[in-house]
């Protein structure tokens, strides 16, 4: 018996990293799927794997209209919707607000809160009609950037910042009828992209060598956090049974990195 058995989901950004890993996992434990992506052929990939336990719907999660649409598609499919998975999002790769030229800094600011935070928005108000009617639940991705400073420029780290201050707001606006809870991933290895508006759109920082070690060197457990490492918290905050009592609250996990840059051990060379 899974833990989402007989439920229904709504992610946005599923096609990759992430939003992939908690698609995969949800429908392991029972659940299926609608996935809205910017990128079509995403999409398909995962009809390809998960057959009929998916259907994909093309959007721009900026869009209000895209997001009431992909709500629709998911009911029409799969009669219901249980949760809500606000995960679609974009990185400024820590762009300076001092260094960068004036012409970007408005449309930087335009395109990446309008992923990071109306997206979520959008989402929220798109979802919260089916999920009132099922007691439903809305889990968002936020950052640890959305708690300290460092995980991101300016840019993404205000917005960032906004959807923790979503989550809670909308825990106290929605209940009791739909739980509202997120999560803070520390640096994992996924393709999130950068903006158009500055010309990196076409990589992720995660993709540069040497990355992955860079990521054990600053944390304690010393782990390149991989996609599939958060889809448990995803699913942890959906359950029914398991999170029932749990609401506006953000789930951190990044292998301990907020807690301080680990020193050596004694056995390593270093000191008491």
């Amino acid at each position: 018996m899974g833990w989402l058995d007989g439920q229904v989901a709504l992610i946005t950004g599923g096609g990759s990293g992430i939003g992939r890993a908690v698609v995969a996992r949800f429908i392991e434990e029972g659940a299926r799927v609608g996935v809205m992506e910017r990128i079509a052929s995403r999409s398909e990939e995962l009809r390809g794997e998960f057959g009929d336990k998916i259907v994909g719907i093309p959007g721009d999660v900026a869009q209000l209209g895209d997001n009431k649409r992909a709500v629709a598609e998911t009911v029409r499919a799969f009669g219901r919707l249980d949760a809500f998975v606000g995960n679609a999002g974009v990185f400024d790769v820590y762009a300076s607000v001092a260094e960068m030229p004036e012409e970007q800094l408005g449309r930087a600011y335009d395109e990446l809160f309008g992923v990071n935070v109306k997206g979520v928005i959008y989402g929220a108000r798109a979802a919260l009609p089916e999920l009132r009617k099922t007691s439903g639940s809305m889990v968002f991705t936020a950052s640890v950037a959305g708690l300290n400073s460092g995980g991101g420029g300016a840019l993404y780290t205000a917005s960032k910042h906004a959807v923790v201050g979503l989550i809670r707001e909308l825990a106290v606006e929605l209940a009791p009828d739909i739980r509202v809870n997120g999560v803070a991933p520390g640096g994992t290895m996924t393709d999130l992209r950068g903006l158009q508006s500055l010309g990196n759109d076409d990589r992720s920082q995660f993709a540069a060598p040497g990355m992955a070690d860079r990521l054990r060197t600053g944390n304690p457990l010393r782990m390149a956090l991989e996609p599939a490492d958060l889809a448990g918290a995803y699913l942890f905050l959906s359950s029914r049974r398991d999170a029932r009592g749990i609401t506006g609250t953000i789930l951190t996990v990044d292998a301990g990195s907020m807690l301080r840059v680990p020193r050596p051990r004694a056995d390593q060379g270093g000191g008491r």
